[in-house]
């Protein structure tokens, strides 16, 4: 017996032993799980991204800059690109916030991967599992801010939490999605946990001025090297993204508010203070040595970032300082927060007129990243930067209700102290920082991949307060189960429900969950519908450098290292040119085409590529492009158009650094044109309705049908390269249109009151408004239905759709289709000077009236196999002489050994000229034109004519109505970016 009591007690003992070390260890492997899961949900689609010829498929347009930034660095290491000279034509740029710590994590990890000389692929593969990896990582700051607001049960939800939240978030960092994001959360909660450690440890240890008077370092220690740390991570995060002086922003709110709860409470303020000064001087100091760039730009490593911890350093200090002073002065302390608010006002009013720039910047980046107060025209054309329709729905729809449980959790943490509880300044963090968070996502879409930390990190309170509510508390073993109650059961059972049905099936829908979510993602569709036009572009133009017989291109090496311009202005070699499209495609260009593009997603140059894509004549979108050469903004300070005057003064110093490409894909002919507008005047409204059109009058369908080809849109650089083939233009010819992603629909329409048709009810409450049968509706703002005159015509000019939307349309009471035709997906031309054709016509016969015209025409065919004619008409002058400009060549007599396009867009055979009425006698004539001509500007001259019957067009031009694709055909869908709905706007952020 007693060896069986020994042996019982000795296991028993044994048990005990593991229960404890499991009750301590437990969450270790549920992290690991975690982890893991996190990992696999976000790899899923792996295979998706992996091209069978090695080329890059990333999701989302700024990926593809980070994979430039991330090859420069490869080649490179350890450094970052100091100046771009690959995007920005013809100035270059400064790109702050790519080549950071994020591309250098990514380098690193390579570099050890492929023993110190990485190829490409291996590069590639570490870049698209980076990503994920780092997202699953941020499983474990969060469980450790999660388990000291809520003890371990709460950190172990917050995991769960972060792990199954299926929105902005889980896009953002799944593979693919090769952005600094990922590294913003992680890199956002370490900051965050390392500064909740260094206020406890400095609550605990008490740092107090004295302390430092009489050099008590063994006390001062530990605090400090806490602070210190705080304040590294507060840098590493700056190094991953240069505008995280956000989080320098709400620490700077927060120790205001705290040092001020403290001296109210009568408690010293020392201790957080000593925390506030350690931390952001030591944040000071390692930001300035990423300094890079001079100013307060928030997007690079300038003085921003050290100026900004600096002066919340000092604030702290002085705040400490003053609390001292008022006690001495034996002041009511309930007036020392309401002081410290006057000082701070009176502070921002001394820097609007002493600092003005960081004024407008700080307070800039407040009302734009911060607060949902004051967004730009940058911003609102921007998907992800615009704040959201219905925040209550977007919220639930990223996090379910585990929302509205972490504002219940918010109030549990303020209302600690009312009922005796433990409080520390770290609540007081962790409330600042989460409401921070909320109106960022208020502010933003986007910064909902922010708002996750939050509400991961205080449903721990959450759920911590419940437990200790309703006394749930398992801890206790089986015992403990056995003698819960059926109220508590309930209660268990409501809180799981709450924080987790709906990111979990049957609640949420099976294609809803993250799992789900992470399988279906894919590459970013614009980019690879460029991929064909962009390696087109590559493999068939001049390298920058090599235009004409400069032979430059060595001067501009794509892996090259380029100081930055004193002035911000790279002087480009001779033979150097740019690539003119919109904003959206620069980083596709740089990266798929290595070409140079004038504006990018950084929205550098988006004005002026607004009022070239906008001109409403050829002349003019010259002139734009003239001035763009000689360093001249085609805008005044209005946002508007420089008069044409103006544009030739400017444009007369027009250097070598010219646009040689405008590229066109059917988003910017369709969804993304009201976007175009809102950069540079007039407003959308100017392009869709008649010219003639007075701003707030009613217009009749009937009148819209007549004057339809009149709207100013159809006269835009963009539409007449689009749509109409340059035809009638003299310095653009197309040389390639991309044949793999398929043809696009556009239909032209407008929203018609049409009585009859319309169901009674709503026929009336149109009625109601003063419409009457056969008006076009107007809307207003926010796209409600106003009265007549008092909104903007509901017409949409060439709007992307699909066959079986299109017959929608037509059949819809109250839309009324106008036109329908179709387009390739890209189109890319180039700018030539165009060869001149003169001569004279000897009317001996009196053929010809005073009117005479002389018809220009040459048939082409694309690389597509699409054929159609080249057309241009110029008045006969009194004498018969004649001179008119034309862009294509008949031969194909130059390539890129020559220095120029080899394009791929050909003439079928001669130039034909006719002069005289279709059908009648008439003269005609025929000439080719060399490809040197073209590019050279030549003359061609004595073209001889003869008489004969001239052909009527109208009987040997195909019928105009597009051939409509069939279901089976690819056609493009009308969705303009890569991630939510971005439809008439553009998608990446700066």
């Amino acid at each position: 017996m007693s060896t069986d009591t020994e042996h019982v007690e000795e296991g028993t003992e044994t048990s005990s032993s593991f229960l404890e070390t499991w009750e301590d260890w437990y969450h270790i492997p549920v992290i690991g799980a975690v982890v893991l899961f996190m990992f696999w949900v976000r790899t899923q689609a792996y295979d998706r991204f992996v091209t069978d010829d090695g080329t890059p498929a990333l999701g989302g347009v700024d990926s593809w800059y980070h994979w430039r930034t991330i090859e420069w660095t490869s080649e490179n290491y350890p450094n970052t690109m100091p100046y771009e000279v690959w995007t920005g034509f013809p100035t270059g740029n400064y790109v702050g916030q790519f080549g950071t710590l994020f591309d250098q994590i990514i380098v690193t990890i390579a570099m050890i991967v492929g023993l110190g000389d990485p190829s490409t692929s291996t590069l590639y593969t570490v870049a698209l599992l980076t990503v994920p990896a780092m997202a699953a990582l941020i499983a474990i700051p969060v469980f450790y801010i999660g388990r000291r607001l809520g003890g371990t049960v709460g950190g172990l939800v917050s995991v769960l939490i972060i792990a199954l939240i299926p929105g902005t978030f889980l896009f953002r960092t799944t593979v693919g999605q090769l952005q600094h994001h990922v590294a913003e959360v992680l890199f956002m909660a370490i900051a965050v946990l390392a500064m909740m450690v260094a206020l406890r440890v400095a609550e605990l240890e008490q740092p107090i001025y004295e302390l430092a008077v009489d050099k008590d370092w063994a006390t001062l220690r530990k605090p400090a090297i806490y602070s210190a740390l705080a304040g590294l991570a507060l840098t590493l995060y700056i190094w991953v993204w240069p505008p995280a002086i956000v989080l320098i922003g709400i620490f700077g709110v927060f120790f205001a508010v705290q040092l001020c709860l403290d001296h109210v409470r009568g408690v010293s303020p020392d201790h957080v203070a000593f925390v506030g000064i350690v931390s952001l001087s030591t944040t000071a100091l390692t930001t300035a040595l990423l300094i890079e760039e001079s100013g307060t730009s928030v997007t690079s490593f300038s003085y921003l970032q050290p100026v900004t911890a600096l002066l919340v350093a000092v604030g702290c200090l002085f705040m400490a300082w003053f609390a001292r002073e008022w006690n001495n002065r034996d002041i009511d302390r309930r007036y020392y927060p309401a002081a410290i608010a006057g000082l701070i006002v009176a502070a921002f009013g001394v820097m609007w007129l002493v600092l003005p720039d960081l004024y407008s910047t700080l307070v800039g980046n407040l009302t734009g990243r911060l607060l949902p107060l004051d967004p730009g025209t940058g911003t609102l054309t921007i998907s992800e930067a615009q704040p959201p329709d219905d925040f209550t729905n977007h919220v639930f729809d990223e996090f379910g209700a585990a929302f509205y449980t972490m504002l219940a959790g918010l109030a549990f943490l303020v209302a600690r102290p009312f009922l005796g509880r433990e409080y520390r300044a770290e609540y007081t963090l962790v409330i600042v920082w989460s409401l921070f968070l909320i109106s960022m996502a208020a502010t933003q879409v986007r910064f909902a991949y922010y708002l996750a930390l939050a509400v991961a990190v205080v449903n721990a309170v959450f759920v911590a307060d419940i437990v200790r509510i309703f006394n749930l508390d398992l801890r206790g073993g089986v015992d403990s189960i056995r003698q819960i109650e059926t109220y508590q059961i309930i209660v268990l059972l409501m809180v799981v429900l709450l924080l987790f049905a709906p990111l979990l099936p049957p609640i949420a829908a099976d294609e809803d969950t993250a799992w789900e979510r992470g399988e279906r993602v894919g590459p970013h569709h614009e980019a690879m519908n460029w991929e064909e036009s962009n390696h087109w572009l590559a493999d068939n133009t001049p390298e920058p450098g090599n235009w004409g017989d400069a032979e430059r291109a060595d001067e501009l090496e794509y892996f090259g290292t380029h100081e930055y311009p004193e002035d911000g202005d790279y002087d480009y070699p001779e033979g150097a040119y740019g690539v003119m499209s919109w904003w959206d495609y620069g980083h596709l260009i740089t990266t798929q085409a290595e070409r140079i593009p004038h504006s990018n997603p950084f929205q550098q140059n988006a004005r002026s590529s607004s009022a070239f894509l906008t001109a409403e004549s050829e002349v003019e979108g010259e002139l734009i492009l003239d001035t763009i050469a000689a360093g001249e903004s085609p805008l005044d300070d209005d946002n508007n158009l420089h008069s044409e005057a103006e544009l030739e003064s400017m444009a007369e110093d027009a250097t070598h650094e010219e646009m040689r490409y405008v590229m066109i894909d059917h988003s910017m002919a369709s969804g993304k044109f009201p976007a175009i507008t809102e950069w540079s005047g007039p407003d959308y409204t100017h392009y869709m309705t008649p010219s003639d059109y007075e701003p707030g009058q009613s217009l009749h369908v009937d009148d819209l049908q007549e004057t339809y080809d009149t709207a100013p849109y159809h006269d835009t650089m963009l539409s007449q390269l689009y749509f109409d083939d340059a035809g009638g233009m003299e310095h653009y010819r197309a040389v390639h249109e991309n044949e793999g992603a398929g043809t696009a629909l556009f239909a032209s329409y407008a929203q018609v009151f049409n009585e009859e048709e319309l169901p009674e009810q709503q026929a009336q409450q149109i009625a109601s408004l003063g419409y009457e049968d056969g008006e076009v509706l107007q809307i207003d703002d926010n796209g409600d239905l106003a009265p007549p005159g008092e909104g903007q015509p509901a017409v949409t000019v060439n709007q992307q759709t699909s066959q079986n939307e299109a017959m929608q349309l037509q059949q819809s009471p109250i839309y009324e289709v106008f036109d329908m035709q179709t387009a390739a997906a890209v189109k890319t031309y180039e700018r030539v000077e165009g060869a001149t054709l003169t001569g004279t016509v000897d009317d001996e016969d009196e053929l010809l009236d005073e009117n005479a015209t002389v018809r220009v025409d040459v048939g082409l065919e694309t690389n597509a196999d699409r054929a159609f004619n080249y057309t241009q008409e110029v008045e006969l002058g009194e004498d018969g002489s004649f001179e008119v400009t034309v862009p294509y060549a008949t031969n194909d007599e130059l390539g890129v050994d020559d220095g120029y396009t080899n394009s791929s867009v050909e003439a079928i055979g001669e130039y034909t000229l006719s002069v005289g009425e279709p059908g009648e006698d008439g003269y005609e004539g025929q000439t080719a034109v060399p490809e040197t001509a073209v590019i050279q500007g030549e003359t061609i001259d004595d073209i001889e004519f003869e008489q004969t019957e001239l052909e009527d067009p109208a009987e040997t031009e195909e019928d105009e109505e597009p051939e409509v694709p069939d279901e089976g055909d690819d056609v493009i869908d009308g969705d303009d970016g890569d991630n939510e709905s971005e439809e008439g706007v553009e998608t990446e952020e700066n």
